[in-house]
């Protein structure tokens, strides 16, 4: 399992990176699409943190 939380937390942190990216030279502040992105952002490392804090529980 922990090979598998491994592989997932790496695409996730590849993803980010390709959205953070994609961002760069897009007016984000239109629309408030900048509140949405850091929301979405905050609750992408918080899954992240909770993933990483349950390592050992999924590993038994």
């Amino acid at each position: 399992m922990s090979h598998q939380l491994d592989r997932t937390l790496d695409e996730v942190a590849m993803a980010m990176g390709q959205l953070k990216r994609s961002l760069r030279g897009i007016p984000i502040r239109q629309e408030g699409f900048k509140a949405h992105h850091d929301r979405m952002a905050k609750a992408m490392a918080t899954l992240t943190v909770a993933l990483e804090d349950s390592r050992t529980a999924l590993d038994e």
